[in-house]
């Protein structure tokens, strides 16, 4: 039997999951950037939930590589990713809301990881862009993590979705995918149990853009991080022994960092005093400290000087 000298495998395929609720304004962009890959081994399985303007005429205009799928009504954002997965075919999983955009080269770069079979999860730095002009890198100024990391992402989570993708066959491991009760933390809750598991890697350069705009879940609900979170942590309780004690020092680092997060969007809204009386049991800390004394300031001069500190 002949056989063709040097043959290269076959790149895995890459199941791209972008999910839809009425993203007409910015979905073709975000497809376009999917059809741009260097990486050609992909598909796109587009979830429609259940959008009522003109995204899903949009969809349709593409080729047989985009899937086109539509929920018959709105449901939780777990639960439609969720259903987006299960019609997916990929030895790889993406994630890319229809906001959102990647670089060309993303699944060229990212994929070649996947030879570690111990990684479960590979991810990059990402921009944050709004339509006014601001772009940040979120890793210019802050740490990441890789290996076996679950400690450092249950305290510190830093991945941001439209940069992961994970292996398929770990997410299949998993007993629940995406937890349907969250709207907030679905994909922090998940990559964090995939991190308990196995292994992380980190490409640190720019190889997507996270569209910061009012009409984003993140923006309408920045309260309900904290429920969620205590929702999550009670399942982390019952599926990893000991938890509550061999990782109560990062418990206790993620609940000041959203009772932080909380406070600083109650006095935001002029509403100092409720933010001091979440903050006095986290006064030990600088942070949380600091913010304290800010909301004992006149609340336009105490905005100045936060604004400034975080230039800084």
């Amino acid at each position: 039997m002949n056989r063709t000298p040097n043959t290269q495998p076959t790149p895995g395929l890459v199941s791209v999951i972008m999910n839809c609720l009425n993203c007409e304004e910015y979905v073709r962009e975000a497809i376009d950037s999917v059809y741009a890959q260097t990486y050609q081994n992909w598909e796109i399985i587009f979830w429609d939930n259940a959008s009522t303007d003109k995204s899903s005429a949009i969809a349709e205009l593409y080729d047989s590589r985009l899937k086109y799928r539509r929920g018959k009504k709105t449901i939780p954002l777990g639960a439609a990713r969720n259903l987006a997965i299960k019609e997916a075919s990929g030895e790889f999983i993406a994630f890319l809301d229809c906001d959102d955009l990647w670089m060309p080269e993303k699944l060229e770069k990212q994929v070649p990881l996947f030879s570690d079979r111990d990684v479960v999860l590979v991810y990059s730095d990402t921009i944050f862009f709004d339509n006014a002009g601001m772009r940040r890198r979120i890793y210019a100024t802050r740490p990441y993590y890789t290996g076996h990391c679950f400690a450092s992402l249950l305290s510190d989570y830093c991945l941001s979705m439209e940069t992961v993708i994970i292996r398929r066959k770990a997410l299949d491991g998993l007993g629940t995918w995406f937890d349907e009760r969250f709207n907030m933390i679905e994909e922090a809750d998940l990559f964090r149990r995939l991190a308990y598991n196995g292994k992380l890697e980190m490409i640190n350069e720019a190889l997507a853009m996270w569209r910061v705009h009012s009409n984003s879940w993140t923006s309408r609900q920045p309260m309900a991080f904290g429920e969620e979170t205590e929702i999550m942590l009670e399942s982390y309780v019952v599926l990893y022994p000991d938890f509550e004690k061999q990782y109560a020092n990062e418990i206790s680092a993620l609940r000041r960092g959203i009772t932080f997060s909380q406070a600083k969007l109650l006095w935001q809204k002029g509403e100092g005093r409720k933010a001091r009386r979440a903050l006095r049991g986290h006064v030990l800390s600088p942070r949380c400290a600091a913010l304290y004394v800010l909301t004992l300031l006149p609340r336009v001069l105490g905005q100045k000087l936060l604004a400034v500190a975080n230039r800084g």
